[in-house]
């Protein structure tokens, strides 16, 4: 079968057809072709095995509390506790941007959702404040790829699925990744906002102001704790803390008011569609992979791949190009799904821990949601600011020059991403 089916699949894609059914077509026509038509059972039994998950449920769980997050108006309470902390530095409602974004990161776990509903607030707010409307858009975008590196995290739970990594390791994993983008990213906006004269925010809020800003938006700021105290503790498996996320959201903005009962049914019903759109592409990308699995393609690549340099430190820097330049044309989702298997086996047998490139690539995948021409982030901030995504990309260059930095970072020295699975017992 050699490796026409990823030639067929390329193809496909780049004239328009979707990923998922991409991921379907492609090796069912390599299968025809070589005349192997008894396979087809193996690649609709693994369809449907793919889908038919009790990890994946954290999947629609996390989506429905993420909805409920934005339509609740609880991104305000998270800009005013990031207002109080951080609104008197300079550059203020730019810092203010990056910071919502950590917060909301621990709620969401989504890049998209944070583009959105930051975005919405904030751009306009950060334009009537002098900033220019192309730097709020890149600052919103940029930003926003802390979404699913801080846990919860949608695409980390696919990779934990496909490639049988602990989802709570690499919850805790991601945990000083994301911290190290955010406050990196909060640097360069002081630098910036110092050349251009970026004015403050607001004055230096006092304790008694950061202490109500807190209290207001408590409950919310509470939800990580529970989510990751509970799966790192053991008290409950990371498809159970989905669940209990998503109740406690529901049950927070029920309480306080912020959401009716009237509007669940367009919530819930909104939160299906998604899932099922990701779902049947984890089951696509399971059948496409098990026609990798008979192929061999995994030991013809690592072959090639060892060819090429036989010193991990080397392998890993074309690895993260590879992955950057991917990351340029597929969305982080499906990347994942058919480079995993790929890449996975190929750095354990240079002894590269498997929880280590798990975060280096879902962190590098992430970031290609903010670079051109198919950044996915990149169309939502041009939608919510008009300007064009040219225009946001040319503006984004030194944030990207920063993400690029962190994945360097968070490559040669494992310490970033290992220390806190190690000290929780999921690395050893």
């Amino acid at each position: 079968m050699g490796i026409a089916f990823f030639w067929i699949l390329l193809s496909v894609m780049f004239l328009g057809m979707p990923v998922a059914f991409a991921l379907l077509f492609a090796p069912g026509v390599s299968l025809f072709l070589e005349g192997k038509e008894m396979f087809y059972l193996l690649l609709t039994q693994r369809l449907y095995n793919g889908i038919d998950s009790f990890p994946l449920m954290a999947i629609p769980f996390f989506m429905l509390a993420g909805e409920v997050m934005n339509r609740s108006g609880i991104t305000l309470s998270l800009v005013q506790v990031s207002q109080a902390f951080i609104g008197h530095l300079r550059g203020g409602l730019a810092q203010i941007n990056i910071l919502s974004s950590m917060l909301f990161a621990g709620l969401s776990g989504s890049a998209v959702a944070d583009c959105s509903a930051l975005g919405k607030m904030l751009i306009p707010a950060m334009e009537k404040n002098g900033y220019s409307r192309r730097f709020a858009a890149a600052v919103t975008a940029a930003s926003s790829v802390i979404g699913p590196i801080i846990p919860p995290s949608g695409i980390m739970i696919l990779y934990a699925f496909v490639m049988n990594v602990s989802v709570g390791g690499l919850f805790a994993a991601g945990l000083i990744p994301g911290v190290l983008i955010g406050g990196s990213l909060m640097l360069m906006t002081w630098f910036l906002a110092r050349r251009r004269g970026y004015k403050v925010a607001s004055e230096k809020a006092t304790w008694g102001e950061r202490g109500t800003a807190v209290k207001q938006a408590f409950w919310p700021l509470l939800t990580p704790v529970i989510l990751l105290g509970g799966i790192i503790s053991g008290v409950f498996t990371p498809t159970e803390a989905a669940a209990v996320a998503a109740a406690y959201a529901l049950a927070v903005s029920l309480l306080s008011k912020t959401m009716t009962v009237s509007s669940l049914p367009d919530l819930l019903y909104a939160t299906a569609k998604s899932s099922a759109v990701i779902l049947f592409l984890v089951g696509s990308a399971v059948a496409f992979s098990s026609v990798i699995s008979l192929s061999g393609a995994p030991q013809k690549i690592a072959s090639f791949m060892v060819t090429l340099t036989e010193n991990p430190l080397l392998l890993l820097l074309i690895i993260n190009i590879l992955l950057l330049l991917v990351g340029m044309f597929l969305d982080a989702g499906p990347a994942i799904l058919i480079l995993g298997p790929i890449l996975g086996p190929i750095v354990t047998q240079f002894g590269i821990d498997p929880l280590h490139f798990a975060i280096v690539m879902c962190v590098n995948l992430t970031i290609g949601l903010t670079t051109p021409p198919m950044g996915l982030v990149l169309f939502v901030a041009s939608s919510v600011s008009g300007e064009k995504v040219e225009t946001i990309s040319r503006e984004m260059l030194p944030y990207l020059a920063v993400h690029i930095f962190v994945i360097l970072l968070i490559t040669y020295i494992p310490a970033l991403t290992m220390t806190l699975p190690r000290l929780f017992g999921f690395a050893s």
